[in-house]
């Protein structure tokens, strides 16, 4: 349905590291890099991160998550445990989530500019 999303972000190049290290586990890479963009995919950009100086205010009430499909948990729990180290907050460690659906297997993170993102994996 959607060909691609563009988020704003606050520090480009902080942003591009945050990002590299949550989408690898997951086998997405950058594929498109400048001053201004950073493209995320795995064979074209999906994800946009715009060095737009300003971001979506954060609210936690609004719905608004970014999802990514992982391949197998594991890659759920390299997610989870990359976006915490690279300075994101958790919103929920990687888990069963039995009120989506028994295979659902998800875990959360807020990245540094307050944007939620969940990987899930179904299996």
């Amino acid at each position: 349905m959607l060909a691609h999303v563009s988020i704003g972000v606050s520090d480009i190049k902080r942003a591009g590291e945050f990002y590299d290290s949550v989408l690898q586990p997951l086998g997405y890479k950058r594929l498109y890099d400048s001053e201004g963009a950073l493209g995320y995919g795995d064979k074209d950009p999906a994800l946009w991160l715009l060095a737009s100086g300003g971001t979506v205010k954060p609210d936690m009430k609004s719905g608004l998550h970014f999802c990514f499909t992982a391949n197998a948990q594991t890659d759920v729990d390299a997610f989870y445990a990359a976006g915490v180290k690279q300075g994101g907050k958790d919103n929920g460690k990687p888990g069963i989530r039995k009120d989506y659906s028994p295979n659902y297997y998800a875990a959360f993170v807020i990245d540094p500019d307050g944007y939620r993102l969940e990987a899930f994996c179904g299996k």
